[in-house]
């Protein structure tokens, strides 16, 4: 695979990223074009290292060291077949054991953004029909990589979101500066010209009700995400200047998106600017407020901060629980870990203050943590806008429960069995509205196995004209 030597003679290389000045101005992709050839390399680093482990961190079936050796060797329209979608996971390359791991992922991306530039990538309808509806409510990753799939399969599939647009958290949870939205639209149109029909702004439980849906197509496949956010609770709470971190950044997406013109961003411009979250979403609402032109931001973590190598309870091939700076940390802010929150206090209604203690993580029974106080550690922090990017509880379940009788789980997700099917009758749910929030990755993953427990459904006692092709058979390369 690669070249044989290619690990020792090329280091790890990433796309260069426009400068912090530039970018901290604007909303466009921070990083650059990279040069072909420094592609190239980073495919010639893949090493033919027997048992690929790659594959143990993509949920997705990539054969990733296959599209590595055809990129190396410049056979770039067979890598882009070989490529089922740019999203693995690079902890579990062999080289991450003692060096820097293969550069999966932008490989991946300029494998596919190679494909649409040389106009590989086309249209592919469907050679037939089934004449069997399927209703896929939701339209993020779970939602379209199901949709992608059934359509494929001849199913007749029509994908209901309830915003203004298409794409989700894609969309709407995702700055502009790490996704602009033209990549999304781009694969959307695409879906569009092979058969798939979208509804904008179908409230699902309102009108249609989800009775009335399920009533009117042959299967429902439940993709909702779980937007459900983790609240804080303390005293002080409902001052004004506290927000959650996906009002924060769905307010200033729609800005950028001109979707609606009415919505204004709420705007951290001259504020003292406090995140709560250190993880990606944390990191993308830091990286927003420092655009708007805060006066100063501080992202705070409860968990102390992660180690800077592996822990030996966190061994290789799992992904790595290491420290991390992101692009958004790079472009300025502060961080600080192991702090909780007691309560928030301000005047005339309006927020001022944070009031926190450090607190130290003790470990308890059956692998249970529990946070202590340190004595004399409190201390207050000046603060004018507060950012909740605590994560996520689950879906929103409620009509779904009262209208259809869908069962949820221990954890309030929607709760289904090896095939994706719910106790309901031909209706299935993948992604986080099934599995909790996670990451993109295992959504898609989600969205094509649900497509197969779709598809398998429908065909039961299918008549002779039904198409044979299933959802996991290819399809171009996709």
């Amino acid at each position: 695979m690669g070249k044989v030597t290619g690990f020792k003679e090329w280091p790890r290389a990433l796309p260069d990223k426009r400068p912090v000045a530039d970018r901290l101005r604007d909303w466009r992709e921070l990083y650059q074009p990279q040069p072909r050839e420094r592609v190239r390399e980073q495919g010639g680093r893949c090493m033919d290292c027997g048992v690929p482990f790659c594959h143990q961190g993509c949920p997705l079936g990539n054969v990733i060291p296959e599209w590595n050796d055809l990129v190396y060797r410049g056979r770039w329209r067979e890598a882009y077949l070989r490529l089922l979608c740019p999203a693995p996971c690079e902890g579990s390359c062999v080289l991450a054991i003692n060096a820097d791991a293969v550069s999966i992922e932008q490989i991946e991306k300029e494998i596919i953004e190679r494909a649409f530039a040389e106009g590989w990538v086309q249209a592919q309808p469907p050679r037939t029909r089934s004449e069997r509806s399927v209703a896929v409510v939701g339209s993020g990753p779970a939602g379209l990589a199901a949709a992608a799939q059934l359509n494929s399969a001849g199913h007749r599939v029509t994908v209901y979101e309830k915003a203004e647009q298409l794409g989700g958290l894609l969309r709407y949870g995702i700055p502009d500066f790490k996704l602009e939205k033209w990549v999304i639209d781009r694969r959307l149109a695409l879906l569009e010209a092979e058969g798939v029909k979208f509804v904008t702004g179908a409230a699902i439980g309102e009108r249609p009700t989800w009775r009335e849906l399920r009533d009117t197509h042959d299967a429902v496949l439940i993709a909702i995400g779980a937007e459900r956010p983790r609240e804080l609770d303390v005293p002080g709470r409902e001052l004004d200047g506290v927000h959650l971190a996906m009002d924060f950044l769905r307010l200033q997406n729609r800005a950028v998106g001109s979707d609606a013109p009415a919505a204004s961003p709420l705007l951290a411009t001259g504020k003292r600017v406090i995140i709560l979250g250190g993880g990606d979403t944390g990191s993308d609402c830091l990286g927003t407020a420092l655009r708007h032109g805060a006066a100063s931001v501080q992202q705070i973590e409860l968990l102390p901060a992660p180690p800077r190598s592996r822990d030996p309870g966190n061994p290789w091939p799992q992904w790595p629980v290491v420290w991390r700076s992101s692009t958004s940390h790079e472009e300025g802010g502060l961080r600080d870990f192991a702090l909780q929150t007691k309560r928030l206090s301000g005047s005339d209604g309006k927020l001022s203050a944070l009031h926190a203690v450090r607190v130290e993580t003790v470990g308890q029974g059956e692998g249970g943590l529990r946070l202590v106080e340190q004595p004399g550690s409190e201390l207050t922090l000046p603060v004018d806008l507060l950012i909740l990017a605590l994560g996520f509880v689950g879906p929103d379940t409620t009509a779904l429960v009262d209208q259809l009788g869908v069962a949820r789980d221990a954890r309030g997700n929607v709760k289904i069995d090896r095939s994706f099917a719910t106790n309901v009758e031909g209706v299935f749910a993948a992604g986080d509205a099934q599995r909790g929030a996670s990451l993109i990755v295992w959504a898609i993953a989600d969205g094509r196995e649900a497509a197969r427990a779709v598809d398998s459904y429908l065909r039961e006692g299918a008549p002779s004209w039904l198409p044979t092709r299933g959802v996991d058979q290819p399809f171009g390369g996709r």
